[in-house]
């Protein structure tokens, strides 16, 4: 199952006891890293993630806080003796900064496919890299400059039925075949379907990745569901909250008030102010709002 990690939970700036917001997502010894501020590899490092098994990394938008880290982790990884290719996906308005970023690494020993996403409409696509049953999805924010948000959506196989394949008599050397999707053709001419040797589907795994926005209602409808939401709160000070709108930005209690609305199973919070150094103090407030909200710290960690 998914192994999530959120590295860092700052915003603006990284502090000695905070780095900034990234997030690492593992599966099956691959995984997809969404940001790359500033001292992004040593917030990884410190959380011993190996920063050799990132396949993909995901931005989300242009802000220095959320780019700035990626020629020092580039370099890192190619100190990893890493030769395959590695792609990047960025919004469309932040091509040419990260391409301007990349190109101080110098010869990098792989590949950086950078892949480029709309950002004023949503779009989706498979993370073939990762998992053929892993969908990315993106959904257009609200911000000072254009920004997106991501949702990781894992599909998974049916419960495999081993009484069942054993009743038809369907030799063991099919079973995975058939538990993969694919239908077999037996020697004896018989055909069998995935579906004649699973019991019931399961629903997918879902994390939904939201920062840097105005609470904006379609977050909502894309959050819904969500096994994990993981959205920015810059304060939970309701006295900030004009100024949170003049700046593109979303309080803790409007994370709350989404998560509750979307009935998502959990909430971390994310991306706090320099200004807010203590922001659990926060936590009996929001929980008021929004039970399974998480105050998040540097490394918080769960397997999905």
């Amino acid at each position: 199952m998914p192994e999530i990690c959120l590295a860092g939970t700052g915003g603006m700036l990284p502090l000695k006891n905070r780095f900034l917001t990234s997030l690492y997502t593992e599966y099956n010894g691959k995984a997809v890293l969404i940001d790359c501020g500033e001292c992004t590899q040593v917030a990884l490092a410190q959380h011993g993630i190996k920063i050799s098994r990132i396949e993909v990394i995901l931005i989300t938008h242009s802000h220095a806080d959320h780019i700035t880290g990626l020629p020092g982790l580039l370099l890192s990884i190619g100190n990893c003796s890493r030769t395959e290719p590695l792609d990047i996906y960025v919004p469309e308005s932040a091509e040419k900064m990260i391409r301007n970023l990349i190109s101080v690494c110098g010869m990098l020993p792989y590949e950086v496919n950078i892949h480029i996403l709309p950002d004023t409409t949503p779009t989706d696509f498979t993370a073939e890299k990762i998992d053929p049953m892993l969908t990315i999805s993106t959904i257009p924010l609200s911000h000072s400059v254009n920004c997106i948000g991501y949702q990781l959506t894992l599909s998974r196989k049916p419960v495999f039925a081993p009484d069942k394949a054993k009743s038809l008599d369907i030799p063991v050397k099919y079973w995975k075949i058939l538990h993969s999707g694919t239908a077999v053709t037996l020697d004896d001419g018989r055909t069998f379907t995935p579906e004649d040797v699973v019991k019931e589907s399961r629903p997918p795994v879902t994390v939904t990745y939201i920062t840097d926005t105005l609470p904006i209602p379609e977050i909502t409808d894309f959050a819904r569901g969500s096994d994990l939401l993981i959205c920015e709160g810059m304060y939970g000070d309701m006295t900030k909250k004009q100024s949170m709108n003049d700046k593109g930005h979303m309080l803790m209690q409007d994370a709350c008030s989404i998560a509750l609305e979307a009935g998502v199973k959990k909430l971390w919070l994310t991306h706090y102010s320099p200004a807010e150094s203590e922001p659990e103090i926060y936590s009996d407030t929001l929980r008021e709002i929004f039970p399974e909200v998480t105050v998040s710290h540097d490394g918080e960690k769960i397997t999905l």
